[in-house]
């Protein structure tokens, strides 16, 4: 029985070629959405913390001014605090709207403000309400006002939202697609092995020894498959980092590792399922049915 065995995985080495290549490629498929859905958050949250808040200031004390800075920064919604004087302000004007308005005016109108970025939890229109409050409910005398661009927080939620939404349903969708692929490629494969299957069988092997080369052998291939997906997926991902720099920003390791253990094992998964359903499927035909 040894020998039969052996024979059979012999000549189904040709089959497991083409296999390798195409659950490869649909595990790379979808590895590429999968590392699209793990960072559309991150994308998001990087846009939010990009969003400036100033607070603008009434007083002109230096030591009132660096307690209300230091109240700001000691709150857990708070990062990069600065202090922005009258120069720093026009500066930041002229290159927000590229031009210098100080040809045309002989003061500076703007005043000085407190300018800090909110953490992406707490750019929301309801966070950013309290923050206010916050704010001037501690320093309501010395401080005009808190301003950011109330618009562009309201479209970033609204439109993170529904983005993400749309990723949830197409990763779904994917998924589903992924694994049909793959069980239709591996049992395709297993097609071939029909009859060497129902021959080992005739000759007495039982269940257990017939399926046991087998699933070795899937989940040497599904390791391969999934090593080659993980090898084009962390190239497309080193490429799309040097063409755009801003993604290395975004960039989260455990995301990653998530991501390819879910290539792992999806591809090792799946690969010896189908092979022991295909086996057992094949056990059960009469041998007039394998034609």
């Amino acid at each position: 029985m040894a020998e039969v065995g052996k024979s059979s995985l012999k000549r189904s080495k040709p089959n497991y070629i083409y296999t390798i290549i195409g659950v490869s490629l649909v595990l790379f498929i979808m590895g590429i959405m999968g590392w699209f859905f793990l960072n559309i958050n991150s994308v998001g949250n990087t846009f939010k913390e990009d969003i400036r808040l100033s607070a603008y200031l009434r007083t002109l004390n230096k030591d009132t001014i660096g307690q209300i800075q230091q109240f700001i920064a000691s709150k857990p919604y708070a990062k990069d605090v600065i202090y922005v004087d009258k120069n720093s302000a026009k500066q930041i004007w002229n290159k927000e709207n590229n031009e210098d308005w100080a040809k045309i005016l002989d003061v500076n109108p703007l005043p000085e403000s407190i300018d800090f970025y909110a953490k992406a939890e707490y750019v929301n229109k309801d966070s950013l309400i309290k923050i206010s409050e916050d704010l001037m409910g501690a320093y309501g005398n010395q401080i005009t006002d808190l301003q950011y661009p109330q618009t562009l927080v309201n479209n970033l939620n609204e439109k993170a939202s529904k983005i993400g939404l749309i990723f949830l349903v197409v990763a779904i969708l994917l998924s589903l697609i992924v694994i049909f692929s793959i069980d239709n490629t591996i049992r395709l494969a297993m097609f071939s092995n029909r009859f060497l299957i129902k021959t080992m069988q005739m000759v007495g092997a039982t269940q257990g020894f017939i399926a046991k080369p087998l699933n070795i052998r899937a989940l040497i291939n599904g390791l391969i498959s999934s090593g080659i997906a993980i090898v084009l997926l962390f190239s497309l991902i080193g490429w799309a980092e040097s063409q755009f720099p801003q993604l290395k920003v975004i960039r989260n390791m455990s995301h990653t590792l998530i991501l390819f253990g879910g290539i792992i094992i999806l591809g090792v998964g799946i690969s010896v399922l189908s092979t022991y359903k295909s086996v057992l499927k094949y056990l059960k035909m009469k041998l007039d049915e394998l034609y």
